[in-house]
């Protein structure tokens, strides 16, 4: 603090100085400061500038910004010296001359080596800020969150900037329930068909930092979504090997995990596996629905009460490979395999009542199991060629991706009961199995290149196809009472395949000098889509569309740790094939659904100002948004006579609820985000991240609901003799809004002890998670015309166990990546959840 002090005067009284020599000759000092290894930019890194013959009197202080780049404005003329300091490297200086002439000097890059040893005599005098903002994205260091040690990577979320998660681990970015995952910088479409499942089956401690894409630039396909989610995982460690491995267990899981990376030469290779058993105990729901007339007076009173148990088990491991042919050329490539598998048993049972005299219309119990399996395979090779002009950059990149997935449902009815009004509607009820395959594999072909000009400028252009073939096939199978031979519904099933060509061009303009910074970009889609049913209802189109999307982002540096930025983005929305599959689902006679094959693309406006500062004691992002889109897909419910559903097999006349998808939403939402990081004293950090706003939607009839909505997470870490860590985490939420309707508000605390051993290379952790609550009970309600449901559901909440983790060998080196690769963000997934 005193060191702090004594610059802080030494600056202020070498600025007075310069004022009042206004005589004297001024110049600028640029460079970027870099790992000697990685070539990554040091962020926040110290600068001080000192004359050759007096290193110890500072005439200039600064620090770097997030890519490690510094541009640095001084007076005098001479020797001096640029010492250059950062925690845990070794401190540096450079020697440089300025005479009467001089205006500019450009540095280059300069390279720091790791501190080493030295960093046994260093004693810590605050944390590592856990945020850092850039100007189209937000990081998370994960790795410096001793949380990570227990934690999985959907519990971290909770923490990431911009980021929500429920009470029922459904994901929203930036309030938006759409949105893509990267593994790496590259696609995950696994992780976005099903993100829930999927993240809090990893341990965070395989995770390095998460980053949020706020504002994508051209480069990214045009649908893109309201913001993508970047998981960077480990890979950092001369010549020699790294490894690392984890384990933990809980009440509710299992987690193993190893990581390894290995350099020789030219060649650098990791490779990683991780697997999460989970199991879930029973757990309890109910729901009413409760049907009226046009007065409001009940009609109908439908009561469910339900019990489900499980397990499920997901595995997958990354090979990432680079080779520098020369110091121009590199060629890298990976190749990720994963497997998620589940077993889940539901047994419910349904009563119907008349209200106004309580008389039993008709009832049944229900057993339902439903397995399923979702894979992932994905492979990407990059050949990037770099030039003599720094920052200019050619990338060839070709992609493949197969995500194939099946699922079987058994139902089998007991207890039937029906008076004769209702042997009709009871009578469509037959015990069945649904099988559901799908398959989509895309091959992704594209040329990137970048190039600075002009000193400021840069300007980057690019070309991609796309070409991905979708594949949905469900059948339907039944069984007569009292019979065991399964008879084929071919009417009731469908085989549907839908096509995508997408070809599209971007260029985009980029401007950076002295505080401002600015860019522009514009992409063009021209999209082919071809369906065609191979069985079941529906018409063979085939639709032709064009797209042109802009994004602005404009920044200005307000001082050395501190940055404002306001952007715009247009995005668009196809839907996926979750939403435009015709298929009838009617396992449940009440609740009938089906996709909307005459679904259109949705377009989102985004508008947002956001604000960083950083310092050794505080730091917090700010971000100001304004989100709204006139032909949003939405879920829609209607009370329907299930003889208005065209091809529902039996209908009689009575009335149900039908859900289906439309290009009708129309969403506003202004929200505020922040993130605080306080590390009052040495040992000790306070996180607060959080969102608020308020949020209107309709579907331009009689269907409006609005309100406001918010989250927070708020924690503490106190580090004990160096060695032990302490952890507290509490967050809340209000309800979501939703068309029809609200889900539950949710609130979760939890504790964690972290020990760290051998030189930080063994971690023991304990945890634990809601101690005072041993059952979550969620909740949600929709409402439409004639009719209003009522849900909850009670699971067990409270999670204990422990973890270890061991790292060994001597690396410091990483998997090198192209600067630019295939990026596909472009479809809106369904069955996950709905869209905020």
């Amino acid at each position: 603090m005193k060191q702090t002090l004594i610059s802080m005067a030494l600056i202020l009284m070498l600025a007075l100085c310069a004022k009042a020599q206004n005589t004297q000759h001024s110049y600028t000092i640029t460079g970027v400061v870099a790992d000697s290894v990685t070539h990554e930019g040091e962020s926040y890194a110290t600068l001080t500038i000192a004359r050759a013959d007096s290193a110890a009197k500072p005439v200039k202080q600064a620090l770097t910004d997030i890519k490690g780049r510094f541009s640095i404005s001084s007076s005098g003329t001479g020797s001096y010296l640029l010492m250059v300091r950062s925690m845990g490297r070794k401190p540096m200086q450079r020697a440089y001359t300025v005479d009467a002439t001089t205006r500019t000097i450009d540095l280059g890059t300069l390279l720091l080596q790791d501190g080493g040893n030295q960093l046994e005599t260093v004693e810590v005098v605050a944390y590592k800020p856990l945020v850092k903002a850039d100007v189209d994205k937000i990081a998370y260091s994960v790795e410096d969150d001793p949380e990570a040690n227990t934690n999985t990577v959907i519990e971290m979320l909770k923490k990431v900037p911009m980021v929500t998660v429920d009470g029922q681990d459904n994901i929203r970015v930036n309030g938006n329930s759409s949105f893509k995952i990267y593994v790496n910088g590259k696609p995950n479409n696994m992780m976005t068909k099903n993100p829930k499942e999927v993240l809090k089956s990893m341990p965070a401690s395989s995770i390095k930092k998460i980053e949020v894409i706020t504002n994508p630039g051209p480069k990214y396909d045009a649908e893109g979504v309201g913001g993508i989610l970047n998981i960077i995982t480990t890979g950092s460690g001369p010549e020699g090997y790294n490894a690392s491995f984890s384990a933990g267990a809980s009440n509710h899981h299992v987690s193993t995990g190893v990581f390894a990376t290995v350099k020789q030469g030219k060649l650098t290779m990791s490779a990683s596996y991780n697997a999460y058993p989970q199991w879930q105990p029973k757990s309890h729901g109910d729901q009413l629905v409760v049907k009226t007339d046009d007065s409001g007076n009940e009609t109908q009173r439908d009561v469910t009460t339900s019990t489900d148990r499980g397990h499920s088990i997901w595995h997958g491991g990354n090979l990432d490979a680079s080779y520098e042919i020369d110091s121009l050329r590199l060629l890298s490539g990976s190749i990720s395999i994963s497997r998620y598998h589940s077993n889940y048993d539901f047994d419910s049972d349904v009563s119907s009542t008349l209200p106004a005299t309580g008389e039993r219309l008709y009832g049944y119990g229900i057993h339902r199991n439903n397995r399923a399996n979702w894979n992932g395979l994905y492979a990407n090779i990059d050949y990037q060629r770099s030039f003599s002009v720094e920052d200019r950059r050619l990338t060839l990149s070709y992609r493949i991706d197969s995500d194939p997935s099946d699922s079987e449902q058994r139902l089998r009815y007991t207890d039937r009961y029906s008076n004769a009004d209702w042997d009709a509607f009871m009578n469509r009820i037959a015990d069945q199995r649904n099988t559901d395959n799908q398959l989509s594999v895309e091959h992704t072909f594209q040329i990137d290149y970048t190039t600075p000009f002009a000193k400021y400028h840069n300007w980057e252009t690019g070309v991609k196809y796309i070409l991905r073939n979708n594949r949905s096939d469900n059948d339907k199978y039944t069984q007569a009472p009292g019979q065991s031979d399964e008879t084929y519904d071919s009417d009731n099933s469908s085989h549907y395949r839908h096509r995508n060509d997408i070809l599209a061009a971007y260029m985009g303009y980029g401007y950076q000098k002295d505080k401002w910074s600015a860019r522009l970009g514009m992409r063009y889609e021209h999209t082919l889509q071809k369906v065609k049913y191979l069985l079941g209802r529906g018409a063979d189109f085939h639709k032709d569309f064009d797209d042109v999307v802009p994004s602005a982002r404009l920044g200005y540096k307000l001082g050395e740790a501190s940055n404002v930025a306001l952007g715009y983005k247009m995005r668009i929305y196809r839907p996926g094939i979750w939403f435009l599959n015709p298929y009838l689902v009617d396992r449940d006679p009440q609740n009938i659904m089906q996709g909307n094959p005459n679904l259109v693309s949705e377009k989102s406006h985004d508008i947002s100002l956001q604000y960083s500062n950083y310092s050794s004691k505080l730091t917090y992002n700010l971000t100001a948004s304004y989100r709204f889109n006139n032909n949003s897909i939405e879920s829609i419910t209607r009370l329907t006579d299930d003889r208005d559903i065209a091809g529902l097999p039996h209908p009689t006349g009575k009335e149900v609820l039908y859900t289906t998808y439309a290009n009708i939403g129309e969403t506003q939402r202004a929200a505020l985000s922040a993130y605080v990081n306080w590390n009052p004293w040495t040992d000790t950090r306070i996180t607060l991240n959080g969102q608020g706003g308020y949020k209107s939607m309709s579907d331009g009839q009689e269907l409006r609901n609005h309100g406001w909505v918010a989250n927070v997470n708020l924690g503490v870490q106190q580090t004990i003799a160096k060695t032990w860590t302490v952890s507290a985490n509490i967050y809340k939420s209000t309800p979501e809004i939703m068309l029809q309707g609200k889900s539950c508000g949710f609130f979760q605390d939890s504790y964690s002890l972290n020990k760290t051993l051998m030189d930080k290379r063994l971690n023991l952790s304990v945890f634990i998670v809601n101690p005072f609550k041993g059952y979550m009970t969620w909740r949600d309600e929709q409402r439409g015309p004639n009719y209003y449901t009522a849900s909850s559901s009670r699971y067990s909440q409270r999670t204990f166990g422990v973890s270890a983790s061991l790292r060994i060998g001597k690396l410091k080196a990483q998997v090198k990546r192209a600067e630019r690769s295939v990026e596909n963000d472009d479809v809106k997934q369904g069955g996950g959840g709905g869209k905020g």
